[in-house]
């Protein structure tokens, strides 16, 4: 079978926003090749290491990859695609000077060839991501999270995703309930899991990012403390308010102990007063994916809805926000 190779020459902001765009089209599939010049620091603290040679990507560029059915009409999709990227600009993400280009290849050359270069990880002192199709024996104390991610977004090479797993290390302390919104792979859902929290409500509006993290947790045997929901934000948590349908509860009792959020910052933006009725009193939120040109508007944002600003990390251009509700409002 042959496939429609979609090339869009971009930013890294705008990576994001535009491989969700493409999983919305209908791609079977997405790569994201970000800079690999020899100016862009490289974390080595855990023991990385990067086996993807030097690219001559510029920096702070990217080039993202989406395969479409070979009978996929590929002039409709860019007239869907390309206003959508050109209103990213409302949204102050700078997508550059974009570039597409279109061409077929063949199954074999994009199927599982990028699986090569996934191998497992030290995100953390303690989580190690690992493919579920290499072999690897953990060290004392080490915590494996068992990772296919498919099509969806999510396998902890990306800085907000590493972000996250770094500080919920920090944050996690066992027991906790809590709501990870946007799950993609489910992969934070199930670091949650693995470093002591007592059960997860995943939420994504994505069907394919529902499917996946599903079969994750699967393989991870967290079925009992995970509960995977196809949900708009916190949507389901109104829906579950006013549903009369027996066996429909969700898992965690809310209010939560923990809220987690790894997207874009002006989705963070959109729902902070839903997280925070969502929230326990001295309840956390960790709000990752804020790109360095956000931080002031999402800082502020957080505060404006009664949040206290506990700590902000970093990784290259990216920031997570760990923000803590008042014991007394």
């Amino acid at each position: 079978m042959k496939w429609n190779e979609l090339t869009i020459n971009t930013t890294e902001e705008a990576t994001e926003m535009i491989s969700n765009f493409l999983h919305e089209l209908g791609a079977g599939g997405v790569s994201i090749e970000e800079s690999g010049t020899l100016n862009k620091p490289r974390d080595t603290s855990l023991g990385q290491w990067y086996e993807l040679p030097l690219n001559d990507i510029p920096e702070g560029q990217a080039v993202i990859k989406g395969y479409f059915p070979e009978d996929v009409d590929t002039a409709q999709l860019l007239e869907k695609l390309k206003p959508r990227v050109v209103e990213l600009k409302d949204y102050d993400i700078d997508t550059g000077e974009v570039v597409y280009e279109m061409r077929q290849v063949d199954d074999e050359d994009w199927a599982n060839a990028w699986k090569q270069y996934f191998k497992p990880l030290r995100v953390s002192d303690s989580l190690t991501i690992k493919p579920t199709w290499e072999e690897y024996e953990a060290s004392e104390g080490e915590r494996i999270i068992e990772l296919d991610p498919g099509m969806a977004f999510g396998t902890g090479t990306h800085p907000t995703t590493a972000l996250c797993l770094q500080t919920l290390e920090s944050v996690v302390r066992g027991g906790e309930e809590m709501i990870d919104v946007g799950t993609g792979s489910g992969i934070l859902a199930i670091g949650a899991c693995r470093l002591g929290a007592k059960s997860v409500l995943a939420l994504d509006l994505d069907p394919i990012a529902v499917s996946s993290a599903t079969e994750n947790v699967r393989l991870n045997n967290l079925s009992e403390e995970i509960e995977v929901r196809l949900s708009d934000l916190l949507g389901v948590l109104r829906e579950e308010q006013s549903t009369v349908a027996e066996g429909s509860a969700i898992r965690v009792t809310v209010p939560v102990d923990l809220v987690v959020a790894n997207i874009l910052a002006e989705i963070i933006l959109l729902f902070l007063d839903d997280v925070y009725q969502a929230l326990k009193p001295g309840g956390t939120y960790i709000a990752s994916g804020v790109y360095k040109n956000k931080e002031l508007v999402v800082e502020q944002g957080l505060i404006d809805a009664g949040f206290h600003i506990i700590e902000k990390r970093r990784d290259e251009d990216w920031i997570a926000f760990v923000a803590r509700k008042p014991q007394v409002d």
